[in-house]
C-alpha cells in the first residue's frame, strides 16, 4: 500500500504533522508503538488550552480530530526499518507488514536513561521530573532538589529557585568551581556533598532522598537531566545527528528537513528540550515542508 507519507510515531508532533497534511488531503499513514514519553506523567503543563489536562486526554482528543480525515490512516505496531529513497521509501513494521511512501516524517520521540539510583524509576513523572516549566509550580515553594549526574546539573540549579528553595546534591558527580559556586550561591541555591544511595517510596507529601551516609532529606520533588537515546531508525537512513547536552538528535534545519532528501524530523527527536508545545509546533512545520515537497515535486 502507498502513501504520499508515512509519519513513524504518533503522539503530538506526530500528530500536528499528519494534520497539516491531512487538510492538504495529502494520503498519509500514521505509525506508532504506543509508548509516548510523558505517559509517566498525571498531567501535561504548559500547553495553552489544556494546561493541567492528562497528557492521555490531549492526545486522544488530538487522534480522534485527526481521524475525521478520509486520507489518514492509523496503524499501531513498531517499525524495524526504513529503506528506499525519495517518491520510494519502504516502510518495514515488526508483524512483517510493510507500506511504500513518497516522503517520511521522523517523530518517533526518545527513549530517557534515567539513573540507576535505586527508588528513582518508580517516581519518574510523579516525584522525580526533568522539566520545571512542566511541574515546577504544582510543587509548592519548599524542598525541591536536583540529583546531579554530571556538571549539566548546574542548569537545573540555577534555574529551579524560582519555583522553589532548591538544593543541589553533587552526588560525587562533579565538583563545581569557584564561578559556579558563585553562581549558585547568587541564586540562593544550596549544595549538599555525598553520594545518594536511594530514594524512599512517595510520602504524603514527596519523596526521602537518602544519602548513603545516612542523612535523609524530605524533598517535594527531585530533578534529574537523563540521558536520552533515538531509536536506530534516523541512522537506517544515514541521517546526521548532532550532539545535545543530552544526548544525540536529528539534525534539521529551519523547515524540519533532515540531511536525507524526503526525511523530515520533528519533536523529541529533533530537540534537545522537548514539550508538548514545541513537539506540537515541529510537527506543524514538518507536516508543511513535506506537504512543498510533495506540491513541488523536489
Amino acid at each position: 500500500m502507498s502513501f504520499d507519507a508515512v509519519v513513524i510515531g504518533g503522539s503530538y508532533a506526530g500528530m500536528a504533522a499528519g494534520l497539516q497534511l491531512a487538510r492538504a488531503r495529502r494520503k498519509i499513514l500514521l505509525i506508532d508503538a504506543g509508548q509516548p514519553r510523558n505517559r509517566f506523567a498525571s498531567h501535561s503543563h504548559g500547553f495553552l488550552t489544556q494546561d493541567g489536562a492528562p497528557p492521555a486526554e490531549i492526545a486522544a482528543e488530538a487522534r480522534s480530530q485527526l481521524m475525521e480525515y478520509p486520507t489518514v490512516e492509523w496503524r499501531t505496531g513498531r517499525v524495524e526499518t526504513v529503506t528506499g529513497e525519495p517518491d520510494n521509501f519502504l516502510v518495514a513494521l515488526a508483524d512483517g507488514s510493510s507500506y511504500q511512501a513518497r516522503r517520511i516524517i521522523l517523530a518517533a520521540g526518545v527513549t530517557d536513561e534515567l539513573p540507576g539510583l535505586p527508588g528513582l524509576a518508580e517516581l519518574w513523572g510523579k516525584r522525580v521530573f526533568h522539566c520545571p516549566y512542566c511541574h515546577g509550580y504544582e510543587l509548592g515553594k519548599e524542598g525541591i532538589g536536583v540529583l546531579a549526574t554530571s556538571e549539566l546539573a548546574m542548569h537545573h540549579g540555577l534555574m529551579l529557585p524560582d519555583w522553589g528553595a532548591t538544593t543541589l546534591f553533587l552526588n560525587d558527580a562533579f565538583e563545581p568551581n569557584a564561578e559556579q559556586l558563585a553562581q549558585l550561591k547568587a541564586r540562593g541555591t544550596h549544595i549538599e556533598y555525598g553520594a545518594a544511595a536511594r530514594l524512599d517510596s512517595q510520602t504524603e507529601v514527596g519523596v526521602e532522598l537518602v544519602m548513603q551516609d545516612g542523612r535523609v532529606f524530605p524533598l517535594v520533588g527531585l530533578f534529574v537531566a537523563p540521558r536520552i537515546h533515538l531509536s536506530p531508525l534516523a541512522a537506517q537512513l544515514g541521517c546526521e545527528l548532532e550532539e545535545s547536552p543530552m544526548g544525540s538528535i536529528v539534525k534539521t534545519d529551519a523547515m524540519q528537513a533532515t540531511s536525507i532528501p524526503g526525511v523530515f524530523a520533528c519533536g523529541d527527536v529533533a530537540r534537545a528540550a522537548g514539550s508538548v508545545t514545541f513537539a506540537v509546533a515541529d510537527g506543524a512545520m514538518a507536516g508543511l515542508s513535506t506537504h512543498r515537497t510533495l506540491m513541488l515535486g523536489i
